[in-house]
């Protein structure tokens, strides 16, 4: 028993549907690794990534729930609320990204050298890995903040939670510009990378001073005002890049529109600039969306975590 008479561990931690959500987590994080370890085997980058992948979000997961049991998250100097909402929602996308590139690089319908139990292995950790997925974000939407509520935890409105989106779209785009895009070419695509790190700057700025529970005042404006604008300054950068990349890459004067036949599988800079066009566009609509939503929501700053979703 604790000084104030109630229990050391917290039972709502295991008792309720958000450790539940969590508790399903664990087992679907263990018997992947466990899975992939043993037999299902992985190679290359691909299955680097997404090893690497399963292996960070159940090591997150752990730690996560084994504050959240001991109450230890109290001795830490950040907004537990908004920390295990942005680890929900970064896991979730993680987990969706290797439950579609892990079948799609080593399960086939017919049985590798290995043999059948290879590939039977293979689909189980497919399997295993969208349960996870749904686990995770079945703690999202446990966690998010409904309509009506005063929104305490900034992560959990969909604002905040298209944060997260924008900067895992922004770590694609690099990744994408880091395998022979070429951007180093033209002035102009250099001013695109530019505007990509300078917004997911600007977007960890705002998580991490969330998460952190600094955000009572910024400055001469309030915390939801100062996101406004953050985010207003994000979609005008993203429009202008949206429009300038797939000029300068694409149009006969500087590029090709068509990929060139020669361009060798997996390693063509055509490719590399099509993903980061793509995902310009669909981060410039994220962006869009949420300046919508954070015209509607109305935060109230709290420096004291909260245990009210668990």
């Amino acid at each position: 028993m604790d000084s104030q008479g109630g229990p050391y561990l917290n039972k709502k931690a295991l008792c309720s549907p958000l450790g539940a959500a969590r508790l399903c987590q664990l087992a679907m994080g263990c018997a992947v690794v466990s899975m992939v370890t043993h037999s299902a085997g992985y190679s290359g980058s691909h299955g680097v990534f997404c090893m690497a992948a399963w292996c960070f979000c159940f090591a997150m997961s752990v730690v996560v729930f084994f504050l959240d049991a001991t109450r230890l998250y109290s001795c830490l100097p950040v907004s537990w609320d908004n920390l295990t909402v942005t680890c929900a929602a970064f896991a979730t996308l993680m987990y969706v990204t290797a439950s579609v590139v892990y079948p799609l690089f080593f399960v086939r319908a017919e049985c590798p050298y290995a043999g059948c139990d290879v590939r039977n292995f293979r689909v189980a950790v497919t399997v295993c890995s969208i349960l996870g997925t749904l686990a995770y974000g079945a703690e999202v939407a446990l966690c998010r903040a409904r309509p009506g509520q005063a929104v305490v935890g900034y992560m959990s409105t969909a604002s905040g939670l298209l944060k997260v989106v924008q900067g895992f779209i922004a770590c694609i785009i690099f990744g994408a510009l880091a395998n022979r895009s070429e951007y180093w070419r033209h002035v102009a695509t250099i001013y695109c990378v530019v505007v990509y790190a300078f917004c997911f700057a600007l977007t960890a700025l705002v998580v991490v001073t969330t998460v952190c529970g600094r955000t009572k005042t910024v400055r001469c404006m309030s915390f939801d005002r100062f996101v406004v604008v953050c985010t207003l300054l994000e979609v005008l950068l993203y429009l202008s890049a949206s429009v300038v990349w797939p000029v300068f890459c694409f149009d006969t004067k500087y590029g090709s529109p068509w990929r060139p036949s020669s361009c060798p599988q997996g390693r063509c800079p055509w490719d590399s600039k099509v993903v980061v066009a793509v995902f310009s566009f669909v981060n410039f609509g994220l962006y869009v969306a949420d300046l919508i939503y954070s015209q509607r929501t109305r935060f109230v700053p709290s420096h004291v975590r909260t245990n009210s979703r668990v």
